[in-house]
Order: C-alpha cells, then structure tokens, then sequence
C-alpha cells in the first residue's frame, strides 16, 4: 500500500505522539515547510523539510495513496490541494479555523480555502466547533480527531500544590491570549503566576501541579481565534481547575465545560473573569470538583483518538 503524505507547517513536540500512532496505522510520509508558528510549541525538526512550492509536485507524483494538509502557510494548502487532484488520489483537508482570519491577505483567500472546504473528499477538525464552522462552508465527511496531549507525561508527580490560593497563565504574551485581561481582572486576592514564552516541559509541569486554577483569557482578533489551547489538557492532567474564555477552542470543542470541569466566562470581559476566579477561590470544594472532573474528563483526549479520527476519514475516503 502507497503512503499517505501528511503535509504541515511543523511539528511541535507536543504533536509527536500523535504522528506516531498515526503512523502505527498507516503507512505515514511527513513533510514540514516551516515558516511562521503561532500556536503548538517550537518546531521539533521532525519531518522532512520542502518548501511550500515544491508540495504540489510532491503531492502530484503519483507515490501517496492519499494527501492530508492543514490550513497553516500561504500557498502549501492550495499546491497539495491541486496536486491530489492531479494524481487523482484523496484529498483531506486537517482543519483548524473556527472564524476566517479578517486581515487583507486572509480575505483574499477566503475563496480558494472554501472552494477547498467543499471540494475535500474528507475534512478531519479539531472539535465540534471546527466541525460545524467547517460543514456549513459546505464540507460533506467531516471527522474529528480531538486535540491530545501525552497524557502519561502531563499526569506524573510533580510539585506539590501551593497552600495558598494560586492561578495560573501558561501562553505567549500576545494580545489574543488576553494576558491583559487576566491582569484587568486579578484583584490580588492570592498569587498570579506567568509562565511566558517556551518554558521547559517539566517546569512547567510543576506550575500546572502548583496551581489551584490555570485561566486561559484568550480574545478574538483580526487574524486569531484560539483553535484550542493545550495548555487545558496539561493542566487538567495535574488536577487543575480551568476557567476559560468562549473564545477558546478547548472549550467551543467540548473539553472544557461549564460548571462540569471548569468555568467558561465572556472573551474580553475582565469583571466576569474577576467574578469566576473569586468564586473559586472562595468555594475550594467547587474547585477541587472541577479539578477532578477534569483530570477524568481529559482521558479520553489521547494520541490514539487524534489518531483514529485521521484513520477513520482516510478509510472512508478509500486510503487505507
């Protein structure tokens, strides 16, 4: 059986894993072109490296049973498009984009990526929101393959909880991520901790153990709407409580539910998010529920799951 070129921008380490047990049941070509990263952790060097012009030509050869890329880049996505479709063999789309980015270049695309949305012969997404965003663009075999994290890595023993009541921000200091909103909100009732920019895995590891409440404040912007935010599924593996904005993915997506296992709260909105994080604050028992709810909730977000999901479009589509 003829591989499957599996085309993205990079592979973070985070995403490793999840190659890996794709790749345990399909035949797997990995192909990363580089560029520009915003979300997922420093690229590994996993894959091999092409530039985004020479896709179509790979994809085009003749050597894949079927070809998989991700929306990621400016011209990889339509070059692996055409390049199936030159070599007659499956197309499927790996879709992030819950809402089109509204810069200039962006909308400029906007028609090509939806002639692409309906023209795949299999759209795999990263939830239920993605899903929906991507089947209303008229996607007809849509698939979920849920976003993961090495969940025996992120669950081990690790520092101690802190007495104190204590909240978390794990992510880039960019405007999207609405660090500016956390520190709107934080009324200095306990302890703010920032984790900044690539922080090493066991460190951070410790931060997730440390803290009652990991707050992901993310807020839409003209070329960004949080897709997912692994940091939850990291820190729910630590017994951590999640408060999240409606504008992240892991919560539109059906990790992070309401009241279930964490709070979801208003993007933008720092008197909301005030009022969430005072609540568990106040209440340790609510936290402590969420907590636990959340570490059972996000077992079932694993490598094989994100990997069947591609397995099951790809057998669908007649791939493998």
């Amino acid at each position: 059986m003829k591989p499957v070129l599996f085309v993205t921008n990079h592979v973070a380490a985070g995403r490793v894993g999840a190659l890996d047990a794709l790749g345990r049941r399909v035949a797997l070509d990995v192909v990363t072109f580089g560029g520009r990263h915003r979300h997922g952790g420093a690229p590994t060097g996993l894959g091999r490296a092409v530039r985004e012009r020479d896709v179509h030509a790979l994809a085009a050869g003749g050597r894949y049973a079927a070809v998989i890329c991700g929306t990621a880049g400016r011209v990889a996505l339509p070059a692996a498009y055409a390049g199936a479709r030159r070599a007659r063999v499956p197309f499927v789309l790996w879709s992030s984009l819950w809402a089109h980015p509204r810069t200039v270049a962006h909308m400029l695309g906007y028609a090509p990526t939806l002639a692409i949305y309906r023209g795949a012969d299999a759209v795999v997404t990263y939830g239920e929101h993605v899903s929906a965003y991507v089947r209303a663009r008229g996607a007809w075999r849509v698939f979920v393959a849920p976003q993961s994290v090495d969940n025996a890595y992120w669950s081990a023993p690790a520092a101690p909880r802190s007495a104190d009541f204590s909240v978390l921000f794990a992510g880039r200091d960019a405007p999207e991520k609405g660090l500016r909103v956390l520190r709107e909100a934080w009324d200095g009732n306990g302890r703010l901790e920032v984790v900044s920019g690539e922080t090493d895995p066991a460190r951070l590891r410790n931060f997730y153990a440390a803290a009652r409440v990991l707050v992901i404040p993310s807020v839409r912007t003209r070329d960004f709407r949080e897709p997912w935010g692994l940091v939850a599924n990291e820190a729910m593996n630590q017994h951590t409580a999640i408060i999240a904005t409606d504008e992240v993915g892991a919560a539109a997506g059906g990790l992070v539910r309401h009241e279930r296992n964490g709070l979801i709260v208003p993007a933008g909105d720092p008197r909301g998010l005030r009022e969430a994080i005072g609540r568990l604050r106040d209440d340790a028992e609510l936290c402590d529920r969420l907590a636990a709810h959340g570490r059972r909730d996000v077992a079932a977000f694993t490598h094989e799951a994100w990997a069947a999901g591609f397995e099951a479009a790809l057998h669908e589509v007649g791939a493998c």
